[in-house]
């Protein structure tokens, strides 16, 4: 099986580098500059979970392989979806499926725009990782664990069959019969946990030690699901308990990869995180307006007449 991973960084080189690691055919597609640093220092990943080096397979958006790819994981950068999408139409076939692992939604729309509904999974991974000065992958929390799923129906053969060499890297990669499901719960996840450490420039157990930073917690995942409810998210009743539990089971030092990004001065997600929230938000408000704005109408009339 030919494995494509679009992107070598924190998390598209940590998945494929461990299942390259037990022998999978895996390459990834990378830029330019990331081609040159990795063929000079190989693919390097600390974690608690075992450090490794590879020499690994690697291609650049001008090269063209002698074959097409069975399955992509996509772990770019949300806004760089539109890029990427340009540079992977060669490496794809009618019969490759698609596993992104970018957070939140939206770009599942794009996605089965571009490449239609079957061939296009649902994924997520939950991963605290970095690259360092040197290109090496830094893998420090608990969790590294890789979910992916069939959005519209029963695994096939070739599902379970990726199921089964998926399972055999030495990180939890597991397939889902309810990936939809699970891709709403960590959104409305990664949404609070990104929300609040960017708010307060803090890593989360200091957050958590302060009343207001406890309140805020609660707060953003509460507007959140509601933002997400009204785009069609389903979920469990204790939903709320069940996040805040996990939220106060992190280690005090844990911080969303969007402060990361925002310590490096890199660009953020914060369009594919929160603007459609927002607006689904402003919508919300602007309705309750006008509604309330008809019923005093409506209640001026009768006190006219």
């Amino acid at each position: 099986m030919h494995i494509l991973v679009v992107g070598a960084g924190a998390v598209g080189g940590y998945f494929g580098g461990r299942l390259a690691e037990k022998g999978e055919q895996v390459t990834f597609l990378v830029r330019p500059k990331r081609y040159e640093q990795l063929q000079k220092t190989g693919l390097q990943i600390t974690s608690p979970h075992g450090d490794i080096t590879i020499t690994p397979q690697l291609v650049t958006h001008d090269m063209r392989p002698d074959h097409t790819f069975d399955v992509v994981l996509l772990s770019t950068k949300a806004y760089h979806l539109d890029d990427v999408l340009k540079d992977l139409a060669p490496f794809v076939s009618e019969d490759t499926y698609i596993i992104p692992l970018l957070n939140g939604m939206q770009h599942i729309r794009r996605l089965t725009e571009v490449f239609g509904e079957d061939r296009v999974l649902g994924g997520l991974c939950f991963i605290e990782s970095t690259l360092d000065t040197e290109g090496r992958i830094v893998q420090t929390s608990p969790s590294h664990r890789l979910l992916f799923g069939s959005r519209i129906g029963k695994p096939t053969a070739r599902l379970e069959e990726i199921a089964t060499r998926f399972a055999k890297a030495k990180a939890p990669m597991a397939y889902s019969t309810h990936i939809m499901d699970d891709m709403w719960q960590k959104y409305l996840f990664i949404s609070t946990f990104a929300g609040v450490t960017t708010l307060f420039r803090s890593a989360i157990g200091p957050i958590r030690q302060e009343p207001v930073g406890r309140q805020m917690i609660i707060d953003v995942m509460k507007e959140s699901k509601q933002a997400m409810e009204e785009q069609g998210a389903v979920f469990n009743d204790d939903v709320e308990a069940v996040l805040m539990k996990q939220m106060n089971a992190m280690e005090d030092k844990m911080k969303s990869s969007m402060l990361r990004d925002m310590e490096k001065g890199q660009r953020v997600e914060v369009d594919h995180f929160f603007t459609t929230l927002l607006k689904t938000m402003s919508q919300r408000h602007l309705q309750l307006i006008e509604s309330n704005l008809g019923i005093y109408q409506k209640n001026q009339e009768m006190h006219v007449d």
